[in-house]
């Protein structure tokens, strides 16, 4: 049996070992092929096929009889086996006599199919020229209408082929014009498939663009557009992955791609803009700013006036934001071509023109400014005088000095308000040029068209904003938006004029009501932000005098003082110079408060200002970095110590003071380098201080005084930040190791009384063990872990004296970088059962997964991905199992314990075990303890959104549980009664109906007290909640 007779029998079946059988062909003679040699004629051009045994001519020959069946399906079989053939040949086989020979072959047999994948590997060859790709395309459009009936991947094959003949010879199919662009339109008509659309939509486009079309053009126009709008939509598992987007994108290229469109294109997409629908809309306001930005000078101009009848509607009666800002973005578009050109001023110019009856409409719109449509007409103007200098010239000749008037004339804030946001849209217009350089050449030379009114609207805006009461917030933002606008515009304000500008909204920041409205006082500060970037000195010679002024020298009960001026300073340090000088001067301050007596509020609110301005910039690259480490780390945190003792500033031995100091030193010492960093690990316990200071280091004392041991505040911060360098602290120290270390931090955190210094002790344990790179680092800790008291050699424990926060914190280090992970949960999980100890050891689960400041990633802790997978995996079934077997007094154990883990497990974690979980769950919600109530329900929350089915079968008892927590505020906290009624609110529309309304009436009876919930926001989630269940089975609106 021959290759071709086995290619016949197999192709329908198997249409892999087909192609492979013919592949074979091309590489080895088979015995059964000798019969193909017998009548062989040479042809002295045609190179024997890979193999050398057979050559392509004989190959085609062969195929003789098959191709010349009767039967249309056998023919074309073997032009598909001979196309396999051709496929499977490097480029290099086929002379050019015989692509020729080939083509002519594959064009004549285009009718029985299986010529297409042929033909697209012949004109992939180098030696495949023009001629043969005109043959090509006549074949293709001379079958044109056998082609388009075919199935979806033989006609996709086509475009395919059409697409890469128009990458590869355009040239040649260029020369064949009209019958090319007539012949390809009549081919690609009616196709829908949206792969085959992005092809066509391609190759169509390169046609209107590169082709002369003058006399195809409504031809071509039609063959696109039949298309607009698109209303296509993947399907969910497309694996394609073509949106509407991308099909809206290319034929909204083509649409565009030509002048000659302009008669056909805007007639109508004009008419389709009356459309219901918002997406169509849409997709022809995009469409026409397209067409406006593509199409020439003259073919916009011919529609501008018509354009603007139509698109004013949409924004004059703003029914969608997103309309209406399409909308200017198109009347934007159009002012942009038709402002193309040196004489566009002039008044017979496109441009003026186009503007001439928007000018009329807005001169009329603002008679009456308090009107509704003053706004939009406002954004038509400024989006117009956006588009070039030329546009905005002719804007403002025709609309300010009839602003100014109206203005002069209103007697209500109201229409004074309105009007004053027109001319900020015309101020905003004028920035936006600035920043463009071709607008920038447009008005050099020629005076500004602005400067004339330069004084008028200064007075005007700076009366607004300072002379106006402090009520009418609106209208002092608006003319404090025109004020920094002629700020920004380049060289219009001079010096002088911009620095009274400052000073004004330096009165506003200042003088501004703590406990007031801060609406000015924000757009006051985001301001002279702005302003920084642009004149940063006279921040510096204006604000910085004026607002340190307001500082006092020395704490006071007033916050009012000192707490708007340090959050101006801190929010206008945005430029390096700014930020800079802003330090130093609040490190003099901050000098000058210590020597003074006081509260520490105030010393506190300076060293949070400087860690808001530190936090703002990267330290690592800082030049200032080492004066930071020694005037603020160096310094501060030695005076610190040196307080404890009785002999530095007794603000800084605060421990609120400590913890922001602690912050504060962390993040400059996080940005030294290696070395510097080991040197501060070794001053974690001894704060920079000579041997011969009066303080001396907690670690290994006796008896240390309270004062003394709140430096540990600081000792943690410190050993969080130097990162792996803490290694440094035990391993060059003569005095120290890391297993006596971990055990006298714990002997000190087992015997502290001051909870704020045990938390502190215990970050501490964890950050060594955590960190530690020992080897046996792991093995000790789990020792200490086991028995506490034993590690820290307390011989004669006090009957208050409680091990657990050791263990879970240790365990916390541990399990977070996984190590001896089953052990150390397997020992936290058998405390739950102890009566002693059981329900500290439930409430020590909260802290195993809980994110920590301190324990961080960013301080150098071992913090592996899987973590609370594994935690979770292990525990959360042990949890389950043992609850069912406790005794009665340990069940509330579990729940608290699960309820720990819960809230810091990933949603898909904890969904995958919620059929075991959610009658524990249930359970919890009986539970006294507030946040482990709290937290259950963030969990059922999650759980009604992710998995409703599941909480179907509880849904009787779940809802009545939720209903009594959100209506009781004798046992419930308002967060608690707060998250319940968001739960309970999440059941309609998620859970079955049926499930539901015979619980109705029962949830919305037990609403009711919440409605009258002292707590607001408890009141509305009530309202909310009520409304939901209330819809419950009651037909929608629309039926």
């Amino acid at each position: 049996m021959s290759d071709i007779q086995r290619y016949l029998l197999k192709v329908d079946d198997d249409k892999a070992g087909a192609e492979q059988i013919a592949k074979e062909s091309t590489r080895s003679k088979r015995p059964d092929n000798v019969a193909l040699y017998k009548n062989k004629i040479r042809i002295d051009c045609v190179t024997e096929v890979e193999s050398k045994e057979i050559t392509l001519i004989d190959l085609v020959q062969s195929l003789g009889e098959y191709i010349n069946d009767e039967d249309p399906s056998i023919r074309s079989k073997a032009v598909t086996y001979l196309s396999n053939v051709i496929v499977t040949l490097p480029e290099t086989t086929l002379s050019r006599h015989q692509i020729q020979v080939l083509c002519q072959f594959l064009c004549d047999r285009v009718g029985d199919g299986g010529a297409i994948s042929g033909l697209k590997k012949l004109q992939c060859l180098k030696r495949f020229n023009g001629e043969m790709a005109t043959m090509t395309l006549r074949a293709l459009l001379e079958h044109f209408q056998d082609l388009m009936i075919r199935p979806h991947s033989q006609r996709l094959q086509i475009l395919e082929l059409l697409h890469e003949l128009m990458q590869n010879h355009r040239t040649a199919l260029q020369s064949l014009g009209k019958e090319a662009i007539v012949g390809i339109t009549d081919l690609v008509s009616g196709e829908k498939d949206p792969r085959s659309l992005m092809i066509i939509f391609s190759f169509l486009h390169v046609i209107m663009v590169e082709w002369e079309i003058a006399d195809q053009a409504e031809t071509l126009f039609d063959s696109v557009f039949c298309y607009f709008p698109i209303t296509f939509r993947p399907p969910p598992d497309d694996p394609y992955k073509i949106t509407a987007q991308d099909l809206k994108a290319r034929l909204r290229n083509c649409i565009a791609a030509s002048s000659l469109f302009a008669p056909y294109a805007f007639p109508q997409l004009i008419e389709k803009l009356d459309s219901t629908s918002p997406n169509v809309k849409k997709d022809v306001l995009q469409t026409l700013t397209a067409c406006a930005s593509s199409y020439g000078v003259a073919a916009v101009s011919n529609y501008s006036v018509t354009l603007w009848d139509s698109l004013k509607y949409e924004i004059l009666n703003v029914q969608e934001e997103d309309l209406a800002e399409e909308a200017l973005v198109t009347l934007q578009a159009i002012a942009t071509r038709l402002g193309v050109g040196s004489n566009s001023t002039t008044q017979t110019s496109s441009l003026a023109t186009y503007l001439k009856p928007i000018l009329a409409e807005s001169k009329k719109q603002l008679q009456e400014p308090q009107h509704k449509q003053a706004k939009p007409i406002g954004q038509i103007l400024g989006s117009l005088g956006k588009s070039s200098s030329s546009a905005f010239l002719l804007i403002v000749k025709a609309i300010v000095p009839a602003l100014l008037t109206l203005y002069q004339d209103s007697d209500s804030i109201a229409s004074q308000k309105s009007l004053l946001e027109v001319l900020v849209q015309l101020c905003n217009a004028a920035v936006a040029l600035d920043q463009m350089s071709d607008a920038k050449l447009s008005f050099s030379g020629v005076e500004h068209p602005l400067n004339s009114f330069k004084d008028r609207l200064f007075e005007l805006f700076s009366q607004a904003l300072m002379g106006t009461a402090s009520e009418e917030v609106t209208f002092r933002i608006v003319a404090l938006q025109g004020l920094l606008r002629l700020c920004q515009i380049g060289n219009y304000l001079q010096k002088s004029e911009v620095g009274m500008i400052v000073q004004y909204l330096d009165e506003i920041v200042l003088t501004a009501d703590l406990g007031g409205r801060d609406d000015v006082r924000n757009e006051a500060i985001e301001a002279l932000v702005t302003i920084s970037k642009i004149k940063p000195h006279l921040i510096m010679d204006i604000t910085f005098p004026a607002f340190m002024a307001r500082l006092p020298d020395q704490a006071s009960e007033e916050q009012d003082s000192y707490i708007i001026t340090l959050e101006g300073l801190a929010r206008l340090s945005v430029e390096r110079s700014i930020s800079d000088t802003l330090i130093r001067r609040l490190l003099n301050k901050l000098e000058s408060v210590l020597s003074n007596p006081g509260p520490a509020t105030y010393a506190q609110a300076l060293f949070s200002t400087i860690d808001y301005v530190l936090s703002r910039r990267d330290l690592s690259t800082d030049p200032n970095l080492s004066s930071y480490h020694e005037k603020i780390v160096v310094s501060f945190v030695s005076r610190a110590a040196l307080a404890s003792v009785d002999s530095g500033p007794q603000m800084l031995i605060e421990p609120s003071t400590l913890e922001i100091l602690g912050r504060l030193v962390g993040r400059i010492i996080r940005a030294l380098d290696e070395h510097r960093r080991k040197s501060v690990a070794l001053e974690t316990y001894t704060f920079f201080l000579e041997a011969d200071a009066p303080f001396h280091a907690v670690l290994y004392g006796q008896d240390v005084p309270e004062k003394r041991r709140y430096t540990l505040i600081l000792s943690t911060w410190i050993l969080a930040s130097v990162g792996s360098a803490a290694s440094t602290l035990y391993t060059v120290a003569d005095d120290v190791d890391l297993d006596r270390l971990l055990n006298e931090i714990t002997r000190l955190a087992l015997l502290e009384t001051v909870p704020l210094i045990r938390f502190y002790l215990l970050k501490q344990l964890a950050l060594l063990v955590n960190r530690s790179s020992a080897p046996q680092g792991p093995n000790d800790a789990f020792r200490i872990m086991q028995d506490p008291l034993n590690a820290a050699q307390i011989v004669d424990p006090s009957p208050s004296l409680d091990a657990t926060p050791v263990v879970f914190w240790i365990a916390k280090a541990l399990v977070l970088r996984l190590a001896r992970t089953e052990e150390v949960l397997d020992h936290v999980l058998s405390l739950l059962s102890s009566k002693s100890h059981g329900l500290a050891s439930a409430r020590g689960f909260a802290a195993l997964l809980a994110p920590d400041e301190v324990l961080s990633k960013e301080n150098g802790a071992t913090i592996r991905l899987l973590a609370r997978q594994r935690v979770f995996s292990i525990c959360a079934p042990r949890i389950a199992k043992e609850f069912r077997a406790a005794e009665d007094l340990a069940k509330p154990h579990y729940l608290i314990a699960l309820s720990g883990i819960l809230k810091d497990v990933p949603t898909e974690v904890m969904m995958a075990e919620i059929d075991t979980l959610l009658p524990l769950l249930l359970q919890s919600l009986d539970l006294k303890d507030q946040d482990v109530k709290a937290a259950t329900i963030d969990s059922l929350i999650v759980v009604c959104r992710e998995s409703p089915v599941a909480v179907e079968g509880h849904a009787k008892s779940l809802t009545a549980r939720l209903a009594q927590a959100g209506g009781d505020e004798r046992k419930d906290t308002a967060k608690v009664r707060f998250n319940a009624l968001r739960c309970l609110q999440i059941f309609p529309g998620r859970v079955k109906e049926s499930v539901l309304l015979p619980l109705k009436a029962n949830i919305i009876r037990g609403i009711l007290p919440s409605l009258d919930d002292p707590k607001r926001h408890v009141r509305k989630a009530a309202v909310e909640c009520r409304a939901a269940w209330s819809n419950l089975g009651e037909p929608d609106a629309d039926d």
